[in-house]
C-alpha cells in the first residue's frame, strides 16, 4: 500500500507491542510490515511507523500508569477515527485516554478531541461529521 507520496509519522516507543495494539484498535490502522525493532501501520493515505527505543535508553525511561501526557512537544499527531465515543472507550481499555465529551469541539466539519496513547504521546482524534 505504501507509495513515496504516502503521508506518515514515526513515533519512538518503549513498548512496541502495546502501542501497536493501541493504534490498530483505536485508530484502525493495519499492520503492513513488522520487524524486531519496528512496526509499520497503514491506512490508504497514512503510514505510522512505531520504532522501538534502544534498550539501553528505554531502561532509563519511566512511563507511569496512567501515563503523563507529553504536552511539551512541538508536534501533535492528528488521526481520524470513525467515532470519538468509541475511541474514548477503546483508548481507556488499552491504557490511553481521550478527553471527556465536554472537552470536544468542532473544527472544519469534524468533531475533535485530544487524548494520548499508553506512553503519553498526545494525539488529536477527529471524527468526520460531514460523512454522517
Amino acid at each position: 500500500m505504501f507509495s513515496p507520496s504516502t503521508l506518515g509519522a514515526v513515533i519512538y516507543v518503549k513498548d512496541l507491542e502495546r502501542l501497536t495494539k493501541f493504534y490498530r484498535q483505536v485508530v484502525g490502522l493495519e499492520v503492513a510490515h513488522t520487524e524486531s525493532t519496528f512496526v509499520v501501520l497503514e491506512s490508504p493515505i497514512f503510514q505510522l511507523v512505531l520504532h522501538s527505543i534502544p534498550a539501553a535508553v528505554a531502561t532509563s525511561i519511566n512511563i507511569s500508569s496512567p501515563p503523563i501526557r507529553r504536552e511539551d512537544t512541538a508536534v501533535k499527531l492528528v488521526l481520524p477515527v470513525s467515532s470519538i465515543k468509541s475511541a474514548r472507550t477503546e483508548a481507556l481499555a488499552l491504557g490511553g485516554e481521550v478527553n471527556p465529551p465536554e472537552r470536544e469541539w468542532q473544527f472544519q466539519g469534524c468533531l475533535v478531541c485530544d487524548g494520548h496513547d499508553p506512553e503519553g504521546n498526545v494525539i488529536q482524534f477527529r471524527e468526520n461529521r460531514n460523512a454522517l
